[in-house]
């Protein structure tokens, strides 16, 4: 297995009042989850290369949708030394696993949150309950065990 390919999207809150920035590793479906005030694309790139940057060696790919909010992709990929792509409009099977993630992580959050309203230590919480449920694909092992045994 394959690890360091990520596909990246954003969840948007109520109303458009602050978003999350999600991003999982598609062979372990290791999740990194970061809330953002407002989905511009400075604030966008500058969480995903934060959060991303401290699993650099595990980041070869990152593959986003066409929303305004990527814009900075070149900055982003260059800085984690990664390749970075475009999915085709309307075709969300190509992001697949983060449409499923962002479904799980709605579990937490549904559409109705306000995420300028939640802290960053309710999403770090999500992300950890994410990465510690085990997963029937990962023959019932954890995000976190996959990713920690494949990059360390």
């Amino acid at each position: 297995m394959r690890v360091g390919d990520w596909e990246l999207d954003t969840i948007m809150g109520n109303q458009h009042k602050g978003a999350l920035v999600s991003m999982v590793e598609r062979g372990s479906k290791f999740v990194r989850l970061a809330l953002v005030q407002e989905a511009k694309s400075d604030v966008v790139a500058n969480v995903i290369e934060a959060r991303l940057s401290k699993v650099i060696d595990e980041v070869l790919t990152l593959t986003r949708d066409n929303g305004a909010e990527f814009a900075r992709h070149k900055a982003f990929g260059t800085a984690l030394h990664a390749e970075t792509f475009f999915a085709k409009p309307y075709h969300a099977w190509e992001r697949a696993l983060n449409e499923h993630t962002n479904r799980l992580v709605r579990d937490y959050s549904p559409k109705s949150t306000d995420f300028t309203t939640i802290s960053d230590d309710e999403v770090l919480r999500v992300e950890e309950l994410l990465n510690n449920r085990p997963r029937a694909v990962l023959a019932f092992r954890t995000p976190l065990e996959v990713f920690s045994n494949l990059s360390f």
